[in-house]
């Protein structure tokens, strides 16, 4: 089965192709356009492997969706890439993320990374 990766954004165009490269490489994926539904997915049982999460969205931003995912047991352990317009440079530290991406990111290095961190979960 293949890792899937949780795409959190609220950009359709952005979310659209970065399922379609995700596709491509390999993963499946599944979007969600703000933290509250991020949250409904996989508190209901969705799964994913890595999560890309952008921090500017409506309803619920990156840092809440964070701070929810941080707090709930069956979750925390899901690492997250930062993937956003705003400073990211201290998100890496105070949101804990595995990896931070300036927008506009290069999708390859992007892949890189989530392949890096599928590749330390055996069960991924």
């Amino acid at each position: 089965m293949e890792p899937t990766v949780l795409v959190i954004d609220d950009d359709p165009d952005l979310v659209r192709l970065m399922t379609k490269f995700l596709r491509l490489e390999g993963f499946a994926s599944v979007s969600a356009s703000n933290g509250r539904e991020a949250l409904a997915y996989l508190q209901g049982g969705g799964g994913a492997s890595v999560i890309l999460l952008d921090l500017r969205m409506p309803e619920m931003d990156g840092w809440a969706f964070r701070a929810a995912q941080r707090a709930d047991p069956k979750i925390e352990h899901i690492p997250v890439i930062v993937v956003s317009g705003v400073d990211v440079a201290s998100a890496i530290d105070a949101l804990g993320a595995a990896a931070t991406f300036q927008k506009p990111a290069n999708f390859v290095d992007v892949v890189k990374t989530v392949r890096a961190l599928v590749a330390y979960q055996p069960n991924a």
